[in-house]
């Protein structure tokens, strides 16, 4: 199934559908838990380590939705692309650590990390702006855990974590967010105040990565002292605050600079429809100018689906894995092209 979904261009975040989804590509809620009976994996053993495997694995035969996975017998191209698909985090993903795992169900809707810097990262994944149900979502599956197995926790403290910004309930919500009017009308800025709010900003793979595409991620920056819902009803209003900001921005583009702004999109577009080499900073750009113009009724003959497949067509494992083998940067640059032509095509 893993090969399966690996290659898939569909996954919560290209599907281009949900509630707002001209600004939203995604919504994600994570929620971090620890067993009790075992060290944290800062301090786990390669014994202990591989128990935490192992019972994950055990919980999975009796969940058929649910495979397993060790990421020790997944190849370095295929964990790549497990990234760019936002199914394990950067860190997960590297070779030199032992004793990880990944647990995800068919249209990879729901992913959990085994052995990141908890025990468990459980994910839930929904497109478009969707906290509400995503949450009961997370919590159906959270219960079922702990069903199995005894959480780590503290009367006064709750979860307990191995970072301090998710004690508490452990849960942190996100939001994938499309802002090109914002960064072209140059307010990107105002996502400078979301700390006030206690939000935090994120690039399009989440911690310590940028901004590409014009894609940026917004979620709590911690968890401690709140209840669940009184994170999601706070990050609902600062998306639907930012989502309304967004669409002024496009707007106020259409109205005063029409002609520069249906220049550039129809430049981005031909170029993506002809192009036969390309990096990936350039496709996203271009893809990012593609989507505005959708967004402001450039386009009929274009899906919001196809603009954001095209979004990972162009990450480099993810077309590596379409390929079937590694590819040197003038290969790849000249695969992401054709690749790009076929999906306007």
């Amino acid at each position: 199934m893993l090969k399966e979904l690996v290659k898939s261009n569909n996954s919560p975040w290209t599907i281009g559908n949900g509630d707002d989804k001209d600004v939203v590509l995604c919504t994600r809620i994570r929620l971090a838990r620890n067993f009790s009976k075992y060290p944290f994996p800062l301090k786990q053993t390669e014994e202990t380590g591989q128990a935490v495997l192992a019972d994950m694995a055990a919980f999975c035969k009796d969940h058929s939705n649910l495979k397993f996975y060790d990421l020790q017998n997944i190849s370095t191209l295929e964990k790549q692309a497990l990234v760019e698909k936002h199914l394990i985090s950067p860190e997960h993903s590297k070779d030199d650590h032992q004793c990880r795992g990944l647990a995800v169900n068919e249209d990879g809707s729901i992913s959990i990390m085994i052995n990141e810097e908890d025990h468990l990262r459980v994910q839930c994944f929904a497109p478009g702006l969707n906290l509400q149900d995503l949450w009961q979502k997370a919590n159906v599956l959270d219960d079922r855990i702990e069903s199995y197995f005894d959480y780590a926790f503290d009367e006064k403290l709750g979860y307990l974590t191995c970072c301090p910004t998710n004690l508490g309930n452990g849960m942190r919500a996100s939001i994938m967010l499309h802002l090109p009017g914002l960064v072209l009308t140059k307010r990107i800025s105002i996502l400078d105040q979301l700390g006030n709010f206690g939000m935090t900003v994120r690039g399009i793979f989440g911690e310590g990565s940028q901004s590409l595409g014009d894609v940026y991620q917004i979620s709590n920056q911690s968890a401690i002292g709140q209840s669940e819902q009184d994170i999601l009803t706070n990050l609902q209003s600062v998306a639907q605050q930012i989502i309304k900001e967004e669409r002024a921005a496009r707007n106020f583009l259409k109205e005063h600079n029409s002609l520069i702004l249906s220049d550039r999109v129809w430049r981005a577009y031909g170029t993506l429809a002809n192009a036969r080499y390309m990096s990936s900073r350039e496709a996203l750009e271009l893809i990012s100018l593609v989507r505005l113009g959708h967004g402001l009724g450039y386009f009929n003959q274009l899906t919001l689906t196809q603009i954001d497949q095209m979004f990972l067509t162009a990450q480099p494992g993810y077309l590596q894995v379409l390929h079937g083998s590694k590819l040197d940067d003038t290969a790849r640059d000249c695969y992401r092209a054709e690749k790009i032509r076929e999906i306007l095509a």
